[in-house]
């Protein structure tokens, strides 16, 4: 892998420096990135709560028909209602970072993490957001409330990221 990414509304970051992550308090601070193949799991406003879902290499028959049902996407995320036209409406900016500060924390999400500071090597407008999803082969699911859907993928054989769930509606 040569580059992981990351994404903000803001396009002016010149310098990333480690910070401690508000859901990972006990690791130590880190800049955070995302391989290409998750990469579209943060195609999205950052407060947005989202969850993204795929099926893993052991996955049950059950579960891939209850949650993937007959589409074909590489990956499905869900995201409530009231952020729709947020999403429709943000600019976001891809930060491309080469692969060697980073180490993989989390190979099933394609989390990397650094310890030290970087600098990334381009910064690109991501343009529409609905667009580049669509692109990327991800089914995108608009639903009132993440929270049965979340309750139903914990028990599940799938492969899930739950991403800033504390603003999702309880």
């Amino acid at each position: 892998m040569d580059y992981v990414f990351h994404y903000s509304e803001d396009p002016s970051i010149a310098t990333f420096h480690p910070r401690e992550h508000p859901s990972h308090p006990s690791l130590p601070p880190s800049v955070w990135a995302i391989d290409a193949e998750r990469a579209p799991m943060y195609y999205f406003p950052r407060d947005c709560p989202r969850i993204a879902f795929y099926a893993k290499a052991d996955s049950t028959a059950a579960d891939k028909e209850r949650f993937l049902g007959l589409g074909s996407a590489k990956m499905v995320i869900a995201i409530e209602s009231r952020w729709y036209s947020t999403l429709a409406t943000t600019v976001l900016y891809q930060y491309t970072f080469a692969a060697d500060p980073f180490s993989c924390l989390d190979e099933g999400a394609g989390y990397f993490v650094s310890s030290k500071s970087v600098q990334p090597v381009e910064v690109t407008a991501m343009g529409d957001l609905l667009a580049r999803l669509a692109q990327a082969n991800i089914e995108l699911r608009i639903t009132p409330s993440l929270m049965p859907l979340k309750a139903a993928l914990l028990d599940s054989s799938l492969q899930f990221s739950m991403i800033r769930m504390r603003n999702a509606v309880t």
